[in-house]
């Protein structure tokens, strides 16, 4: 299930408050998307990771092990939605202030950078992502 709302960018701000990302983490890399993991709770429950895109960066299709909800906080992140068939069902472009999630199973999607700018969302997955190394389950392609 993926669901897409609009926030106030004040609301979102406030969400994220705290949170810092430093300079060299904003510029992201040539290589390909990066994420910089912010915080993990002392119990594994939850962590908060930034993800950086520079234009034209894209991810695989993929799923994930467990819920996510996140928010853009810069630049445009276009994400595609698949069905078990892989056949597209949706998509959105999920700007400054957007707030969505997802979480397991029917969360199969794909994220790209559309813009000519530099995108930055902030990410809260239910899972220490350092202990299982990425919120990914599968890649499809």
């Amino acid at each position: 299930m993926i669901a897409t709302e609009t926030r106030p960018v004040s609301q979102l701000t406030r969400l994220v408050a705290g949170i810092r990302i430093a300079a060299e983490q904003r510029l992201g890399s040539p290589d390909g998307y990066r994420s910089h993991t912010l915080h993990v709770e002392a119990d594994g429950s939850f962590s908060i990771v930034a993800l950086v895109w520079r234009p034209g960066q894209v991810t695989r299709i993929h799923d994930h092990m467990t819920w996510c909800a996140f928010g853009v906080i810069q630049g445009v992140e276009h994400e595609d939605l698949f069905d078990a068939d892989l056949n597209v069902i949706g998509s959105s472009d999920n700007r400054v202030g957007d707030v969505s999630g997802f979480a397991p199973p029917g969360d199969i999607h794909r994220v790209h950078n559309t813009a000519e700018t530099t995108a930055i969302s902030i990410h809260v997955y239910g899972t220490d992502v350092t202990r299982i190394g990425s919120s990914a389950r599968r890649y499809y392609d």
